[in-house]
């Protein structure tokens, strides 16, 4: 059988501190431990697709008809850019796909060539609520992003989702509708701090 690919170096998640983020964790948990033993979280890899990767996806919006081939040269892309940092959730009881969000990395000419984040495609299976896997997701890609160097990382949401991401950290931009930011300035993350608690379930994403 051959080995899969996986989109990014799985080491990455390691090494993240999840205690530098001001999301309220109860019981902690984390990338590297996500609570139950049959969780994993982990890149995308390349035998995802029979994973239920594009079924998780249509929870969120309309996916389309895509095939093996499609979803592998699509995949491929991705991995050679080395913008692209779609990271999931595996209930390895099943060896299926139960969560998702993926982090894009755009580069810039400004702050010196520095490098945003955007936050992108957050999703869980309903299912699986009360195990803070929205929050653990949103912020392992969150802490990611710092790790890579990014001077902030920003997304759009809708309004029910304005106090989940408020209470992870992510603050909205003045102006600029349900643009939020979170900004990583001189090794620390400049966070929105207020109502750090966790959050009722059916505000985090779905």
């Amino acid at each position: 059988m051959q080995e899969e690919l996986s989109l990014y170096d799985p080491s990455l998640l390691l090494g993240l501190d999840f205690f530098r983020s001001p999301a309220g964790f109860n019981p902690r948990i984390s990338a590297a431990v996500p609570g139950e033993t049959w969780l994993k979280v982990r890149p995308l890899q390349t035998g995802d697709y029979n994973r239920g990767f594009l079924q998780i996806l249509s929870q969120l919006t309309k996916v389309g008809d895509v095939s093996l081939t499609q979803f592998l040269n699509r995949f491929a892309q991705m991995r050679a850019s080395g913008d692209y940092y779609v990271t999931v959730i595996v209930d390895t009881r099943h060896d299926k796909i139960i969560g998702s969000a993926t982090l894009v990395l755009e580069r810039k000419f400004i702050h010196g060539c520095g490098t945003r984040g955007r936050l992108e495609d957050v999703v869980v299976d309903d299912t699986y609520r009360g195990k803070q896997l929205g929050k653990l997701i949103v912020v392992t890609v969150t802490l990611l992003a710092e790790q890579l160097g990014c001077y902030k990382m920003s997304l759009d949401c809708k309004d029910k989702l304005i106090p989940f991401y408020k209470s992870i950290g992510y603050a909205l931009e003045p102006g600029n509708a349900n643009t939020m930011n979170i900004r990583y300035e001189n090794g620390t993350i400049s966070a929105n701090r207020t109502g750090g608690n966790c959050k009722p379930d059916d505000t985090e994403p779905s």
